[in-house]
């Protein structure tokens, strides 16, 4: 997958998992009452980026990004330092 952001410096470029549609008992949930995801597949980093790599998933700080819409496609801009976890 192309990604058209650069990022810069110590940013990664990372696309936000979908959140859950219903829940573990089988309950529909509306979109108001979903919760924004914090998990993100890393899509490119910056040169100075040094613990985290292209398609790993990341737990990141949910206040601190910055959301781009281009065309039909979402991405999140997050710092490393609000990084907080790798998933496995």
């Amino acid at each position: 997958m192309s990604v058209p952001i650069q990022p810069l410096a110590d940013y990664v470029v990372a696309q936000a998992e979908e959140p859950a549609g219903k829940t573990a008992s089988g309950l529909y949930l509306p979109d108001n009452a979903q919760e924004k995801p914090k998990v993100a597949k890393v899509l490119a980093t910056g040169k100075d980026v040094k613990q985290v790599k292209t398609g790993d998933r990341i737990i990141y700080k949910g206040y601190s990004n910055t959301d781009v819409k281009l065309g039909s496609d979402e991405y999140i801009l997050v710092k490393e330092e609000d990084v907080l976890a790798t998933v496995k």
